[in-house]
């Protein structure tokens, strides 16, 4: 299972959680830090000279691991721009990007300060729209209300509970 943050504050600590208890738990995970991958920002200019290798990487990790688990921040009610930057580069450097997702089961949290509904329901729209499968339920911590484990637990049982698509 990839566990994939899109910040390097409070959501980073929330992947580690949700890695700690993945273990504990007997999942492999692999946590990737988008801030660190430090994706050039896509425009189609940018288009032409490519990403780089980081996200040559990320590719292969979603292809070899078929589940993926998502702590992101909401910025201004929608995705932050370091989730959508890697989308966009995904979806634009691959002759069929839809295998990154097509079936993947996908895990949907946030710690955020400025409620993080509207984050949960984007991305649980641009995810469904990539073709992945979006767990029903989802994990909203906020600096007054930490991540229960309990409820970390619950959702990685549902998300090792949908079979994993094989790559074609």
């Amino acid at each position: 299972m990839i566990i994939l943050t899109a910040s390097s504050g409070q959501n980073r600590v929330l992947a580690q959680l949700v890695a700690e208890r993945a273990q504990a738990l007997g999942h492999g995970s692999q946590l990737i830090d988008l801030t660190v991958l430090d994706l050039p920002l896509f425009t189609p200019a940018r288009q032409s000279q490519g990403p780089g290798e980081p996200l040559e990487v990320l590719a292969r990790v979603l292809l070899e691991q078929r589940r993926l688990w998502v702590c992101a921040p909401e910025y201004n009610g929608s995705l932050p721009p370091t989730l959508v930057n890697a989308i966009a580069w995904l979806s634009t450097s691959s002759a069929d990007f839809r295998a990154l997702f097509q079936g993947v089961p996908v895990a949907l949290s946030t710690h955020s300060g400025g409620g993080g509904q509207k984050l949960l329901c984007a991305m649980r729209q641009q995810f469904a729209h990539l073709g992945a499968l979006v767990i029903g339920r989802e994990l909203l911590s906020t600096p007054q209300k930490a991540a229960n484990p309990e409820s970390i637990d619950a959702m990685l049982a549902e998300l090792h509970r949908i079979p994993a698509p094989s790559v074609a």
